[in-house]
């Protein structure tokens, strides 16, 4: 896949507090997410934004 999605330190950190055994799950949507609105890079607030989408809190 050429266009790569890349994540901040600040969303990368936050990605973290996501328990282990679901975060790769939570990356593959969260990029997605990211993907679809157009994004190539994945910050606090983009992902903010998919967290909301997806009902997490």
């Amino acid at each position: 896949m050429s266009n790569a999605i890349e994540w901040t330190a600040e969303a990368e950190a936050r990605l973290k507090e996501i328990p282990f055994f679901v975060r790769p799950a939570a990356r593959k949507k969260i990029e997605k997410f990211a993907q679809e609105s157009g994004v190539t890079q994945i910050t606090a607030e983009i992902y903010e934004q998919a967290k909301k989408k997806f009902g997490s809190s």
